[in-house]
């Protein structure tokens, strides 16, 4: 079997596996990477059963503002991200940069089997040709792959009635199934109403959401129906203001403490 072969057949497993972690009533709960290392540690914790990277925090990594990294920088992280673990990585891709379908198979070229992929609230049908470009892609390349799509109609909805950003929402994310994705991404910092509005219009086990402080625990989550969290860019900021606290620390005459844990 030849190289190529065999990572198709990796990869094959590990969408087929990403998928059916999303259909499980059990929620699947992904804490963002941004790097190899930052994907080791949380890999090697037990209960991890996937990983997603955060755009914004590999984008921060290189010092480029959130979404304008450029592809190759991009896949290339993403890529040896993959290439470190040994449980399925989905990938933030942003808006699909310029070319959705492309990006998803260049993205399964480097090993990835799942994908977020925003709308920014571009005229509905053009949103929807992105979705179904990037799910057409993934069927071409013969990987079961977990298309998460993203709406921003909360993250754009500005101060619009809460009834009408929650419809824009269910209206894109039906279309979004429809076309084949497997999950809706609603980013947004809403409460357990607006939860319970989302499934109701999509389904359990659709919804992926992020762990904004106003949202309900995992596990009422998972009772409602909700297919998967994740925690975005905030996982690096906790990260790096434990550092600054070190930092601070230190220069005021402090100490490192003990028992600092190794990283494999």
């Amino acid at each position: 079997m030849s190289q190529h072969e065999d990572d198709l057949q990796r990869s094959a497993r590990l969408g087929t596996d990403l998928i059916a972690l999303h259909r499980d009533p059990e929620i699947l709960q992904v804490v963002n990477v941004w790097d190899v290392v930052s994907a080791k540690v949380v890999a090697g914790v037990p209960g991890t059963k996937a990983l997603a990277t955060a755009g914004h925090s590999i984008a921060a990594t290189f010092g480029y503002p959130d979404g304008e990294i450029p592809l190759d920088l991009m896949l290339d992280m993403v890529g040896r991200i993959a290439a470190a673990v040994d449980v399925p990585v989905s990938a933030d891709l942003d808006d699909g940069h310029g070319d959705a379908g492309e990006t998803i198979r260049r993205a399964i070229g480097v090993g990835i089997v799942g994908a977020n992929i925003e709308d920014r609230m571009r005229p509905f049908d053009e949103s929807v040709a992105v979705m179904r470009a990037a799910v057409e892609a993934a069927e071409a390349e013969g990987v079961p792959f977990a298309l998460n799509a993203r709406t921003d109609a909360f993250v754009r909805g500005g101060d619009r009635p809460i009834e009408e950003v929650v419809a824009d929402a269910a209206e894109r994310g039906r279309a979004f199934l429809d076309v084949g994705a497997t999950s809706v991404f609603v980013p947004g910092n809403f409460g357990e109403d607006v939860v319970e509005a989302l499934v109701a219009e999509l389904g359990e086990q659709r919804l992926s959401v992020i762990g904004f402080p106003h949202l309900p625990t995992p596990g009422r989550l998972q009772h409602l129906g909700v297919a998967r969290i994740s925690y975005g860019p905030l996982t690096q900021r906790l990260a790096l203001g434990t550092l600054e606290d070190a930092a601070i620390h230190l220069l005021a005459g402090g100490a490192l403490p003990s028992g600092i844990r190794p990283l494999n």
